[in-house]
């Protein structure tokens, strides 16, 4: 049976909210969803139902903590559910334009290397990036608001704003 894109759009919704999310985050992640699929519309290369899921599911932790270690526990959640490792891969490298082992030991993480890597998760992430609730902003402004993140994971959200448009305009 082939699912339609509102009915994926439900599921994903129904899963926010069985983990806990609020309404404020559930219309978050349908507004990050929107800016992923705009900038994924633009190459045909891209895995569109990779990128809604993800986009979608980005702050499934957020159900259990506001904090920054809901990407690490929301991809803990979607393993322990069996969904897809490259979804849990785009919800635990979303933060900022990830972080590095290293980064993750100095802010009390898990050391994971959370850096994305694919076209997917860069978009997924730079869209997160210019969501601030339910609001479209900019790079600027979302990096200035990132003042929790080290340096370099500042300079890296810029770079990935520039990989994310030349890979998709």
């Amino acid at each position: 049976m082939v699912r339609s894109e509102e009915d994926m759009g439900l599921r994903y919704e129904e899963m926010l909210h069985r983990a806990g999310c609020n309404t404020e985050v559930i219309a978050h992640c349908k507004a990050v969803r929107d800016v992923a699929m705009e900038y994924a519309s633009h190459n045909p290369e891209v895995d569109k139902d990779l990128v809604e899921a993800g986009a979608m599911l980005h702050d499934i932790g957020r159900g259990t903590t506001h904090t920054i270690h809901h990407a690490q526990s929301g991809a803990d959640l979607l393993r322990s559910m069996g969904i897809d490792e490259a979804i849990a891969r785009i919800v635990e490298c979303h933060t900022g334009a990830g972080l590095t082992a290293d980064e993750c030991i100095l802010l009390r993480l898990d050391a994971r290397d959370c850096v994305p890597w694919t076209t997917e998760e860069k978009i997924v992430c730079h869209a997160d990036n210019l969501i601030a609730g339910r609001r479209r902003g900019t790079i600027g402004e979302s990096i200035g608001s990132a003042v929790h993140l080290p340096r370099k994971a500042r300079i890296r959200m810029y770079r990935l704003s520039n990989d994310a448009e030349l890979l998709c305009h």
